[in-house]
């Protein structure tokens, strides 16, 4: 198969979404989306989105809680950019029909609060906001004329014009995609491509991240020669329901927000202990001091207490929480839940300029996917939906702009060469090596790094890169196969950036280089080999 078309886009979640309604007004736009087109990070959030919209709030105030959280490493006019671009971006959410709660109130918003925040100012639709963008959003797509959409494909390598041997800065081109179903490679043309594939929480081995979360698009981008950045920046969530078939539940920060107080196992509440504003630190210092219980206790897991609130507000403001707990037997109400960190979101990713532009002309990218310089070193919660609907559009706008200037249309892209590739018969290596990478991670390069943990992860990364390139290059592909050679570079890219920064900021802490250097500095990588490997 080969198409044709004015945008593609890889990915489904609010930043594809949202960027595919806009590009539609300039021209036709394929979607191409793993699994079902629903199945995103997006659809799983339940805090909500931040912005400000309430006059007890301000620009200046949700500005200085997000370079606080991001310590020291946020690109303040990003941060400006993105939060004075909040509002109106809630406005047009609702205009297309989300419904976020609403309360007798200035702003008439039931505004929730979460660690970090000094405001009341997380618009939500109860404990499933994620799910309830998704589902407007995806009705919009679903029935414009412009936009097609191809569920169960995902992309296997981008191409560029420097792929395909043409003089010049590199521009995109298209990319190679694959039909789940089927098992064929196909030709996607396209003079601009937005990457939207969310984040890589399944190069780890406990994450609150869906199972699609395998990097693919930072790989990707990776491999065609785009600037990755701050890859080291993995924020765990403290709060994960621990239960051995949770398959880690996040429990939203805002039940924090709303007075629920983590307790050891002996019923001490210990973030006193560990941070001045207790439950309310941002999410870095309380995964850290979770981290630091565990470890000093050996308990498996500390417990979130929220027996003191009133019952009744918990079953209405954390419906789905209350009742998936309950499914496991537990009363939120009457017992504390017990919780664990895990992989949540990736601060790296895919570094962009302000209208979501990579390094690549052309090659967009929004959402968890990217780098933008908003997070810095530790995500505030609940701007991540914020950044994905605001770099969406404003890619959207200036691709549109690009075409209204005459923009160079897709060369010709040569079908996929499978080269001889045999059918596979070792299902089993891809197991255990996608099993192996995401222990090693866990252990090796998770909430706490040291450099002997990151000097083996290097030489075990090594090696299995070489296992899996050389199962890649002799069999068809399949969406495992494709997915473990993603992870398998978003595992490397993470350790590299991880052995780079000597210092402690944020998300990454090394008790070997336990203190915070003066000046900040992104981590940036580049590929150093030729495209097509």
């Amino acid at each position: 198969m080969r198409a044709r078309s004015d945008f593609l886009v890889l990915g489904s979640g609010i930043a594809g979404l949202s960027f595919a309604l806009r590009a539609a007004e300039s021209g036709p736009v394929v979607v191409v989306t793993k699994k079902g087109s629903a199945e995103s990070a997006t659809n799983y959030a339940q805090g909500g989105i931040a912005a400000v919209t309430s006059p007890e709030d301000s620009f200046e105030d949700h500005v200085r809680d997000t370079l606080v959280a991001g310590a020291g490493l946020c690109h303040e006019d990003v941060v400006r950019f993105v939060i004075e671009r909040g509002p109106a971006a809630v406005r047009r959410l609702v205009d297309l029909g989300v419904r976020f709660d609403r309360a007798e109130r200035p702003g008439g918003y039931d505004l929730g609060r979460e660690g970090g925040h000094s405001q009341r100012r997380v618009l939500h639709a109860a404990d499933f906001t994620g799910k309830e963008i998704e589902q407007v959003l995806l009705e919009r797509v679903e029935r414009h004329p412009s936009i097609r959409v191809l569920p169960n494909w995902l992309g296997v390598d981008l191409v560029t014009t420097e792929r395909l041997g043409l003089p010049g800065p590199p521009r995109i081109a298209g990319a190679y995609v694959l039909d789940a179903e089927s098992g064929e490679v196909s030709t996607f043309e396209a003079p601009v491509v937005l990457l939207a594939t969310g984040g890589c929480g399944k190069v780890y081995l406990y994450t609150s991240n869906p199972e699609i979360a395998s990097g693919d698009g930072i790989a990707m981008a990776y491999r065609a020669g785009a600037t990755i950045s701050n890859m080291e920046f993995i924020q765990f969530h403290p709060t994960c329901l621990y239960h051995p078939d949770a398959r880690s539940f996040l429990i939203s920060e805002a039940v924090r927000g709303e007075g629920a107080v983590l307790r050891r196992a002996d019923g001490v509440a210990f973030m006193r202990e560990h941070d001045e504003r207790a439950d309310l630190a941002p999410r870095d210092v309380v995964a850290r001091a979770i981290d630091f219980e565990l470890k000093r206790s050996g308990d498996d897991c500390v417990y979130l207490d929220c027996t003191a609130m009133d019952p009744g507000f918990i079953r209405g403001r954390f419906p789905n929480i209350s009742a998936t707990c309950a499914s496991f037997g537990i009363d939120m109400a009457k017992q504390p839940v017990p919780v664990v960190p895990a992989a949540h979101y990736s601060c790296g990713g895919v570094r962009t300029d302000k209208a979501g532009e990579t390094s690549i002309a052309n090659l967009f990218a929004a959402g968890e996917v990217t780098c933008t310089g908003l997070h810095g070193a530790n995500r505030l919660a609940s701007n991540s939906l914020l950044e994905g609907v605001v770099f969406a559009e404003a890619a959207a706008e200036r691709a549109a702009q690009r075409f209204a200037e005459g923009i160079e249309p897709s060369p010709a892209i040569p079908d996929w060469d499978p080269a001889g590739a045999a059918d596979p018969t070792e299902a089993v290596l891809v197991n255990a090596n996608w099993d192996e990478i995401r222990r090693l991670m866990w252990n090796y390069v998770g909430i706490v790094r040291t450099d002997k943990r990151l000097a083996r992860a290097t030489r075990r990364i090594e090696m299995l890169q070489r296992e899996i390139g050389t199962y890649y290059w002799d069999f068809k592909l399949t969406p495992d196969l494709v997915e473990l050679r993603n992870l398998a570079t978003v595992a490397e890219l993470i350790v590299r950036s991880a052995s780079a920064r000597r210092e402690s900021r944020g998300l990454h802490y090394t008790p070997d280089h336990a203190e915070m250097t003066a000046e900040a500095v992104d981590t940036d990588l580049v590929r150093d080999a030729p495209p097509g490997g």
